[in-house]
C-alpha cells in the first residue's frame, strides 16, 4: 500500500486511514477537509456523532468554519441520515452519493471530496459487508472523479476489520508525529516549533521538557535557527499545574537570547499557566487562541 499525505491528495484519489489515537484521527480529518476548501471544493463530512470534534480541529487549524457552512461549501450529513446507508442497500448508498456529487456540480464548485468515520457500517446492519459499500465507493470516485477518504479508528473497528479495509485500498493517509501516547499528540511544523494536541498532565510531562531542551539545544547550535522556540497549544485541552510549572520553570532556564513562545493558548491553560508564574516568567511569551470562530452550527447548514 502507497502512503499518502492530506497536502498531495487530488480528484481520484480513494484512500484509507488508520489513526492511532483521536488526536490523529482529528488531525488526518481536518487536513482532508481543509485540503479540499482550499481547493474550492464541496466538501462533505457524514457525521456519526463526532462533528463537532471535528469542526473544533479545523477551527483551531485557522480554518474558516463558519463562512464555508453558510456558503454550502462545507457540509455536514447528519448522523441520522449516515446510519442510515448502512441499513439500505449498495444500489441506494451509491445513489444517494450521485446526489451529492451532482449537488456540488451543480453549485459550480471546483470538485467533491467525502469523509466520515462510517463506524455504523462496523457491525453490518443490513448483512452487507463494509467492502461492498467500499466498492461502490471506489466505483463513484473512479467515474466522478472524487475524493474520499475512509477512516477506520480501533475504537470502532476490530483489527481484523481494519487488515481487511486496508486490504481493500490502494492508499493509505499517513501523518507522522514525533510523539503519541493515546493522550497527548506532538507533531513537528518547523525546525524550532511543535505542536501539542490532547492533555499534558504527569504521564508525558517528561517528554514535553526533553523536547523543549532538545529543540533549544539544536537552535543554539545553528546559526541562522530562529530564536523562537514555539509549542502551539491551540489543540491543547488541558494542562495540569506541574505541567505549567514545568513549562514556566523551562522558560527561565532560558539564555537572553532565546525565547520559548506558547502559542494560540486556550483560556482555560492560559489561566493555569498565569496562576503557575507565567507572566513573571522573562524569556516566556503566552500568546492567545485567535482565528475565525465557528458561529454556524451543523444544524444551521441542513
Amino acid at each position: 500500500m502507497t502512503p499518502r499525505v492530506a497536502e498531495d491528495l487530488r480528484s481520484g484519489d480513494h484512500v484509507c486511514a488508520v489513526p492511532v489515537s483521536d488526536e490523529q484521527l482529528w488531525e488526518l480529518t481536518a487536513r482532508f477537509l481543509a485540503g479540499g476548501l482550499r481547493r474550492r471544493e464541496k466538501v462533505v463530512y457524514f457525521d456519526d456523532g463526532t462533528s463537532e470534534r471535528v469542526l473544533d480541529r479545523l477551527v483551531e487549524d485557522r480554518v474558516p468554519v463558519a463562512g464555508s457552512l453558510r456558503s454550502g461549501q462545507l457540509q455536514v450529513v447528519s448522523a441520522d441520515v449516515t446510519r442510515q446507508a448502512f441499513h439500505s442497500p449498495v444500489s441506494d448508498v451509491r445513489a444517494l452519493l450521485d446526489s451529492y456529487v451532482d449537488g456540488s456540480v451543480t453549485q459550480g464548485w471546483s470538485g467533491f471530496r467525502m469523509t466520515g468515520q462510517m463506524s455504523y457500517g462496523a457491525a453490518a446492519p443490513a448483512g452487507i459487508p463494509l467492502a461492498d459499500y467500499d466498492r461502490a465507493l471506489d466505483q463513484l470516485v473512479a467515474e466522478r472523479s472524487c475524493t474520499a477518504l475512509c477512516l477506520y479508528d480501533h475504537a470502532h473497528y476490530t483489527d481484523r476489520q481494519i487488515e481487511q479495509m486496508r486490504g481493500v485500498h490502494r492508499e493509505e493517509l499517513v501523518a507522522a508525529a514525533a510523539y503519541d501516547d493515546g493522550l497527548l499528540r506532538i507533531t513537528q511544523t518547523g525546525p524550532t516549533s511543535v505542536r501539542l494536541a490532547g492533555e499534558a498532565d504527569h504521564s508525558n510531562r517528561p517528554v514535553i521538557h526533553k523536547l523543549i531542551v532538545d529543540t533549544l539545544d539544536r537552535a543554539l547550535r545553528s546559526g541562522d535557527a530562529p530564536t523562537e522556540i514555539e509549542l502551539n497549544l491551540a489543540s491543547l485541552r488541558f494542562l495540569d499545574v506541574a505541567g505549567a510549572v514545568a513549562l514556566v520553570h523551562a522558560a527561565e532556564e532560558f539564555p537572553s537570547s532565546h525565547r520559548l513562545v506558547l502559542g494560540d493558548v486556550r483560556p482555560a491553560v492560559q489561566r493555569v499557566l498565569d496562576r503557575c508564574g507565567a507572566p513573571f516568567a522573562a524569556q516566556l511569551t503566552v500568546r492567545e487562541a485567535q482565528g475565525p470562530s465557528r458561529t454556524a452550527g451543523p444544524e444551521e447548514e441542513r
